[in-house]
């Protein structure tokens, strides 16, 4: 079981001192069966007034600060140790009602995942319809997994990813009429195309890792966008388009949600001049930690240590 810090550093730059208003920070990694926190760390610069922690409607771990001082940067540095246990698709156990698609949800499922499977976007020439659908049979023999493992892996195959630092999600119909985009258009293109098919979806924002040398992955260097679906038998199952992983494997998951716009990982107000702002530098870097460091007699215990820049 691999054990991994993460080392997440976000500056904003200012050409003069701006007032800061609240800002959101989700960066802190979630706690689950498949990947164990054994430390996290939140520093803030400047320090905040106000510092208090949340769980949002999806469970997603939220720290709010609240600032009193003028500033001409903003640093924020998370920091975090975990414990990861990586599932290949070779795990996903889909009970036999619906190995082959299509198929229904059960009545106990299915009116907690109507909002997952409602559909985000406009389609009026049904062109994201047609494209969902070119990855189903039409005999009847359309086996679930390997459906949406050809629908992830044709996004990686067919589609340029392309860093973009800006704000903001193209709309699956930019991303299929371009032909590229970032690890973030690519989930919303997945999501929205199995919606298409009834599929209930949600968003994941967090941390890509190369496993292994010989696995290349792509969207390292910064948080990382995939795809969560709903299969009975198994739950939610991982789908990453943009590196066609299915599984957990090389992903750490942070913030899960419906949308891409309730899972920033950073996210706030600003004061000043219009030309103030001189931009933002993200840094990400996730390595294999020093097992010395963390016994096993801590091993599935949470030892979570929450500091501000004083280290209080």
């Amino acid at each position: 079981m691999p054990l991994l810090t993460i080392h997440h550093v976000t500056t904003y730059r200012y050409r003069q001192p701006v007032f800061l208003g609240e800002h959101r920070i989700m960066m802190r990694p979630r706690e689950a069966f498949d990947q164990h926190l054994l430390s996290a760390r939140l520093e803030i610069a400047p320090e905040p007034c106000e510092l208090r922690w949340l769980h949002d409607v999806f469970g997603n771990s939220v720290a709010v600060a609240v600032f009193d001082r003028r500033t001409d940067s903003l640093i924020v540095t998370s920091e975090a140790t975990l414990e990861h246990a990586p599932l290949g698709q070779g795990q996903v156990d889909v009970e036999p009602y619906a190995r082959l698609f299509p198929f229904t949800y059960s009545s106990e499922d299915m009116p907690d995942l109507l909002r997952s499977i409602e559909r985000q976007y406009h389609d009026p020439g049904r062109v994201l319809d047609n494209w969902a659908r070119t990855f189903v049979k039409n005999d009847g023999t359309t086996g679930t997994i390997p459906m949406l493992t050809q629908m992830a892996t044709s996004v990686r195959r067919d589609f340029t990813y392309v860093p973009r630092h800006e704000k903001g999600t193209q709309s699956p119909l930019e991303t299929l009429t371009k032909r590229q985009g970032t690890c973030r258009d690519f989930a919303v293109l997945m999501i929205e195309a199995v919606r298409a098919l009834g599929f209930a979806a949600r968003f994941v924002s967090g941390y890509v890792y190369n496993p292994s040398p010989s696995e290349g992955v792509v969207g390292g260097g910064n948080t990382h966008a995939w795809v969560r679906i709903f299969l009975p038998g198994s739950g939610w199952v991982e789908f990453d388009p943009t590196n066609g992983i299915i599984g957990n494997r090389g992903l750490i998951r942070v913030a899960v949600a419906r949308d891409a716009y309730q899972a920033l990982p950073l996210s706030g107000t600003w004061f000043g001049f219009p030309a103030s702002f001189l931009g933002m530098d993200i840094t990400v870097d996730v390595h294999r930690a020093d097992s010395s460091q963390y016994p096993s007699s801590v091993h599935g215990a949470i030892n979570s240590r929450l500091a501000g820049p004083s280290g209080k």
